[in-house]
């Protein structure tokens, strides 16, 4: 898939400059532009939606998936004919460390507050959804989901 077809299919899309964008998200009632969309040199699509739903929601919401924003499968002459592999995009270690410590200090704290008894407000549960949401897309992102 290209950028180009997921910029079709949402609503309100303004250039910010070369291979970026902002547009309105398609997962929440958005009155001004909170996804941004990004393009990068390896033809890897990046999106990032500000008022913090999950990406694959966002994709669910215009009938695509996370595999929609990695390039097309390339063929492999190392492995036997046919088969292909997928060229993944390079993340920052370090930044993708931090989301995922972040994400999991949100679980602790949220299960934290579940054993000692507290109720835990529909927001809250909603943080920790999305925490759980951020920790398996990085497990997707290195593709070592259990």
């Amino acid at each position: 898939m290209t950028v180009d077809t997921l910029l079709s299919r949402l609503q309100g899309v303004r250039a910010l400059g070369k291979g970026q964008w902002m547009a309105r998200c398609p997962a929440h009632e958005d009155r001004s532009p909170s996804l941004s969309v990004g393009l990068r040199d390896n033809g890897c699509i990046l999106l990032h939606c500000f008022a913090g739903c999950a990406t694959s929601d966002v994709l669910a919401a215009v009938g695509l998936t996370l595999a929609d924003l990695f390039p097309e499968p390339l063929h492999n002459p190392t492995h036997p004919a046919g088969t292909f592999r997928r060229e993944r995009c390079p993340f920052d270690p370090l930044d993708t460390l931090r989301i995922v410590a972040r994400a999991a200090l949100v679980c602790a704290l949220t299960a934290s507050d579940a054993a000692a008894g507290k109720p835990i407000s529909e927001a809250d549960a909603q943080q920790a959804a999305f925490a759980v949401g951020r920790i398996m897309a990085a497990l997707d992102a290195v593709e070592c989901r259990p």
